[in-house]
């Protein structure tokens, strides 16, 4: 409901600018300072990797690497967002930056249809009882057993594009988005981590001129890498490994998402020299 919301008061600020009298004449398409609203579907993967480091106490245990190198957890769900920006028209090119925000369902689940046991040699590690040989138990129940949910995305994008009429601008940007991401394993230990890297992606734009010539429809793509980052613990759970080595967990990975929404230009900087 609360991403409802956020897109129907986009929607809304929209119409109150379309309403407005602060510019003169019309804009072509991305030029000026404007406002947008979009929904689309968000796409990825998440690929974990853990690596046992052995150390002379315990080499009777060689060390060992699990990795997804092939595809990985996919994420999947939609989202919907805001933007702001300001573009210049120089002729058929176009320059401009520009910020968004976004919310959504994007996530992953794994599920299990009985019970899980997990044991440690580290008291410290697990809550629950011990077994007979000395062993941290917990017992994750039937149903999710791990679960990360991107909560939303933010950052900033630099634009260049051409206009391929007077009334539809061709546009790719570059720039860095960050993600939040929580992350439940089983109903006792969550975290949450924080994914950001470098974006790109296209853009088609083009006037609505029977509503309004600053109103314009935008379709487009925006590919994101999450880059890798180090996984200590989820919660109180903290990494460990046999008696005399170390687990070291990385996470990677990248989201794709298609978006279309609505632009409106409403104010020209040149307007006040």
């Amino acid at each position: 409901m609360k991403k409802i919301k956020l897109i129907i008061a986009v929607v809304a600020m929209l119409s109150l600018v379309s309403s407005s009298a602060v510019y003169a004449g019309s804009f072509a398409a991305g030029e000026g300072l404007y406002l947008g609203a979009f929904v689309g579907m968000n796409t990825g993967i998440v690929q974990p990797k853990v690596a046992t480091d052995t150390s002379a106490e315990n080499v009777g245990h060689p060390d060992n690497t699990f990795e997804a190198t092939e595809g990985g957890l996919g994420l999947e769900g939609f989202e919907g967002g805001g933007l702001v920006g300001y573009g210049y028209k120089m002729g058929d090119l176009y320059a401009g930056i520009e910020g968004e925000w976004a919310s959504g369902d994007t996530e992953f689940k794994l599920t299990s249809t009985g019970d899980i046991n997990i044991s440690s040699q580290n008291s410290g590690v697990l809550g629950g009882g011990l077994d007979d040989d000395g062993r941290r138990q917990y017992t994750i129940t039937a149903g999710t057993v791990v679960s990360a949910e991107k909560k939303w995305t933010g950052g900033m994008s630099g634009r260049i594009g051409y206009y391929l009429n007077p009334s539809t601008l061709f546009a790719v940007r570059g720039g860095v988005l960050v993600s939040k991401f929580d992350v439940k394993y089983g109903t006792e230990f969550s975290e949450t981590f924080y994914g950001g890297g470098p974006s790109v992606g296209i853009s088609m734009e083009s006037q609505l001129s029977a509503i309004d010539p600053n109103l314009n429809l935008r379709i487009g793509a925006v590919y994101t890498d999450y880059l890798t980052a180090p996984v200590s613990g989820i919660g109180t759970m903290v990494e460990t490994g046999e008696t005399g080595s170390v687990t070291n967990s990385e996470i990677t990975g990248s989201g794709m998402a298609a978006r279309v929404g609505l632009t409106y230009s409403f104010f020209d900087a040149n307007s006040l020299f």
